[in-house]
């Protein structure tokens, strides 16, 4: 082969290379959006394994199924970064903000839980994340709950992301529970022909103030996103054309302290009260320097 021919083959496969590459960021970035929408959920969770050392004593925590009827509005939608509101819809007059999901395209800043109320910050390494997304979720009040990155894949009719990250106690467990500390959380997002599955595999850990970690139980959940017609959530899409500007102003605060790329410490109450408590009080009309104010204590 001649040099021209073997320069036209080499432009080709980058020519190729690029393509499938933009490709599968584009199914990629399908697969995260399509997450978006109204869903009749089934959560389940279950301890599968105990390993505390009075195991008579021990009591595991009891299994849990439980439905909701949930909306999940895209409130940001740009090349590199998707964000993805959950709202829980108890009944048309009682709507209670959920989690948040952002998705982050090649993201190299990372807050990382440690324990109690505090999460370290971690710098990557761009070949590391190369092709990766983040997924970044966030609290009832818009602060940091669990962050991970890894590869969509899309593969012989599967269609999932994958990642293990430490967490906080889930809301089920922390009123109930402190015998451990740390939830070590083994996230599955997979999209299904009816909606898409949200599966964990989970360890709950104790963890010392010098990082070790000792195994306290283990856990399975599966939390089932069945697609209905997005009319059944009119109710959760009114509230959150009310109250998004309120919610946005808290992001664009936490924004601020996320964007300062150090340790991020937090206190769990203020006077007695949680940020949560204060922050859904307002009013949707309240202004950015009421939120700021409030958030403001809660950061150590």
């Amino acid at each position: 082969m001649n040099t021209k021919s073997l320069y036209l083959s080499a432009l080709m496969a980058l020519s190729c290379g690029f393509g499938f590459s933009q490709d599968k960021k584009q199914q990629d970035t399908k697969s995260i959006k399509s997450m978006c929408g109204c869903y009749e959920v089934k959560f389940n969770f279950t301890e599968t394994f105990q390993y505390a050392k009075d195991s008579a004593a021990y009591k595991p925590s009891k299994t849990k199924h439980e439905t909701a009827l949930e909306w999940v509005a895209l409130i940001e939608d740009s090349p590199n970064k998707i964000s993805m509101q959950h709202l829980l819809i108890v009944s048309d007059d009682m709507i209670i903000k959920h989690w948040r999901q952002d998705w982050l395209f090649e993201n190299t800043d990372l807050y990382l839980f440690d324990k109690n109320t505090s999460w370290k910050y971690k710098k990557l390494d761009k070949k590391a994340v190369k092709g990766q997304w983040t997924q970044k979720v966030y609290q009832v009040d818009d602060s940091p709950r669990y962050e991970g990155s890894a590869t969509w894949v899309h593969v012989d009719g599967q269609d999932y992301w994958a990642n293990v990250t430490y967490a906080p106690l889930p809301r089920r467990e922390h009123t109930k529970r402190n015998d451990y500390n740390v939830l070590k959380r083994r996230n599955i997002h997979e999209i299904t022909s009816t909606g898409w599955n949200h599966e964990q595999d989970n360890k709950k850990l104790i963890r010392d103030d010098s990082g070790k970690d000792v195994l306290l139980a283990e856990e399975k959940g599966m939390d089932v996103y069945t697609k209905v017609p997005d009319i059944k959530c009119l109710a959760g899409q009114k509230w959150w054309a009310a109250n998004n500007a309120l919610w946005k102003n808290v992001r664009d605060k936490w924004q601020t302290f996320f964007e300062r790329n150090k340790d991020l410490n937090l206190e769990a109450k203020v006077e007695k009260k949680t940020l949560y408590s204060l922050l859904f009080d307002l009013k949707p009309n309240a202004t950015k320097a009421e939120t700021d104010v409030i958030i403001d204590k809660f950061v150590k």
